[in-house]
Formats: C-alpha cells, sequence, structure tokens
C-alpha cells in the first residue's frame, strides 16, 4: 500500500512538473496553438512508446535475465553432480539389476544431436528403476552422504532451484535418502522390510538422478563442450570409464 502510494505522489508531481513547463511555455512565447499541436504529437507517440517499451524492450530484457538464471542453475547442477551425483550414480548402477540395459542406453558419444538426447531422455523416464538391495554397501553411502549433508542443504535454500522443478525433486529425493539412512544406527540387523523401504527410496533418487544427468549432459554438449568432454569420458554408468584421452 505503501509503495502505491508513493508510485501515485510521483505520478502527480510528475503530471504537475510538465503542466508547470507547458505554462512557462505559454508565457514566454504566449502561442497556445504551438502548444496544443506539440502536446497531441507527444500523445500519440506515447503509444509508439509503450510499444516498444512493453514489447519489445521488456521481452529482450526478460530473455536476458531468463539466460543469467539459466547459467546459474546450470552452474549449480554441475556443482551438484560433481560433488554428489556422480559418485551416486556409480554406486546406484552397480546395484541396478538391468546395468547393462542403462549402461547401454546412455552411453553418450560425442556425435549425439538433440533429437538423440530427446528420445534417450523419454527412454529413461520410462524405466522401471529396480536395484538389488544385497548389492548396496549402505554402510558406505550413508557415510558418504552425511559428509554431503551441509551442500545438500546450501542447495535447498538457494532460491534459484525453486525455478527448476525437476532439478528441486531430484534434491528432495537425495536429501530424503540422507536423512533415512543417517536415522539408522546400524545396517547389520535391519529386517528384509526395511531394507525393502531403503531400496524404494534408492531407486527414486536413481530416476531422478538419471534423467536429471542426461539432461544436464544434453545442456553441456550445446553450451561447455569442453566440460561435456570430461562427464562423457567419466560417465558414471560406464563402469569402465576414464577421464584419460585416448586415440
Amino acid at each position: 500500500m505503501n509503495y502505491l502510494s508513493w508510485k501515485v505522489k510521483f505520478g502527480i508531481l510528475l503530471l504537475i512538473l510538465s503542466a508547470s513547463v507547458y505554462f512557462i511555455h505559454y508565457l514566454i512565447f504566449r502561442d497556445l496553438k504551438h502548444i496544443e499541436i506539440f502536446m497531441l504529437s507527444d500523445l500519440a507517440f506515447v503509444f509508439i512508446e509503450v510499444f516498444l517499451v512493453t514489447l519489445i524492450i521488456n521481452a529482450l530484457l526478460s530473455e536476458r535475465e531468463k539466460q543469467d538464471k539459466l547459467k546459474k542453475m546450470n552452474s549449480l547442477i554441475g556443482a551438484f553432480f560433481s560433488e554428489v551425483g556422480n559418485d551416486m550414480l556409480r554406486k546406484i548402477s552397480c546395484a541396478d539389476v538391468e546395468s547393462n540395459r542403462i549402461q547401454r542406453d546412455i552411453a553418450v558419444y560425442g556425435d549425439w544431436n538433440a533429437q538423440k538426447f530427446i528420445e534417450v531422455s523419454k527412454k529413461i523416464k520410462s524405466y522401471d528403476y529396480k536395484i538389488d538391495y544385497n548389492k548396496i554397501d549402505f554402510e558406505h553411502m550413508n557415510n558418504f552422504l552425511y559428509q554431503k549433508r551441509d551442500f545438500l542443504v546450501g542447495l535447498l535454500e538457494n532460491p534459484f532451484i525453486l525455478e527448476h522443478e525437476n532439478f528441486t525433486d531430484m534434491i528432495h529425493a537425495v536429501y530424503h535418502l540422507t536423512q533415512e539412512l543417517n536415522n539408522r544406527k546400524d545396517f547389520k540387523n535391519l529386517p528384509e522390510s526395511d531394507f525393502e523401504h531403503l531400496a524404494k527410496d534408492i531407486e527414486r533418487a536413481y530416476a531422478l538422478l538419471a534423467h536429471q544427468w542426461i539432461e544436464y549432459m544434453r545442456n553441456l554438449k550445446t553450451e561447455y563442450p569442453y566440460i561435456f568432454s570430461l562427464y562423457m569420458r567419466t560417465n558414471p554408468f560406464n563402469l569402465d570409464a576414464s577421464p584419460i584421452v585416448r586415440k
């Protein structure tokens, strides 16, 4: 309400100043017709000015702001996969009951075009992610995620992630898994039902991680090819991946 009141007062002040200038012009030149002509001309230009400002300039500024936010968002996504995501995908994909399938489909290559990324993205979205929890080192995963807890909390507190729903859902899934694991004293004497519950939490995070990873790779291919090259050589779904560049 105070903000609106300030704008109204400022608008009235501008109108008074404008009227004052016209009045001074009349006092000096005593030419009312000249004032009327220019006032009508200025009024006619107002519509063109509104068109330029609202439809063109604002659109350009909005697009620039959108690109800036996208770059910041991609920086956050990159930081997440470097710190947490890639290691998690390596740990979980080893327990995937159909690991050969996902390793085959997400073996990203440098010649992939935008259409190929879209096709793979749709395919991995339709997967029925299943893991063999007997192949998961719960103690190791718990320690790893506990060490990254502050980093995950920092991401959740970052306002930029609210504008990226898929990434937000993924972070929440990973953080929930962190809490579930951390609330267990040990993993030696858990009942099978609890292991199955933890497996569901891992599968939820796994599905979101895989989809977000391929989307991030698509963006890197276009925007940052040198980073894409490293991620392609260290593909977490490829157990034989190596950062070493070979012919």
